[in-house]
């Protein structure tokens, strides 16, 4: 008759279930199934850190709301290592993050633009004529890339 095997653990680790446990330990985490280790990474190696512990509830070895408590990390950011990891894989984790594109407006539309608001035309219409959203001309006059001109006060109204 095959006798069982209860989970026994190194001293000094901490369980994040019944059968899963990690080790910080020289700037390392070990994690273990039992004595046996079954991943290592560097502590300071964010990514890996998500990626395996996506892993681990996945493959059902602890579930999302073990790891937000054994590690003190939000659950919603495992959900999303979660998701990642089934979208993406592994190599989800390690992707260089979308980053925004190139400026809309160059020096030379910027220069044109002024011109065209000195020359009293309204923002919508510089846009309409630049083929620009008027919201991207508001944006660069909010951030002091143009100015709009003063209106001169007229003789009655001074």
């Amino acid at each position: 008759m095959p006798q069982m095997h209860l989970p026994l653990f190194p001293d000094g680790v901490e369980h994040i279930t019944s059968e899963l446990a990690c080790e910080r330990k020289d700037g390392q985490v070990t994690y273990f199934n039992g004595h046996m280790p079954v991943f290592v990474h560097a502590e300071q190696d964010i990514q890996t850190f998500r990626m395996i512990t996506a892993q681990f509830c996945i493959n059902g070895n602890a579930k999302q709301a073990d790891i937000a408590r054994a590690f003190g990390v939000t659950l919603i950011s495992v959900k999303r290592a979660v998701k990642l990891y089934r979208e993406k894989g592994v190599s989800g984790f390690y992707e260089e993050p979308n980053r925004r594109g190139a400026v809309v407006l160059t020096e030379e539309e910027v220069k044109e633009a002024q011109e065209r608001l000195d020359a009293g035309l309204e923002i919508s219409e510089v846009a309409e004529q630049l083929g620009v959203k008027r919201n991207t001309l508001a944006k660069a006059i909010g951030a002091g890339r143009l100015h709009k001109p003063t209106k001169k006060k007229s003789a009655t109204q001074r």
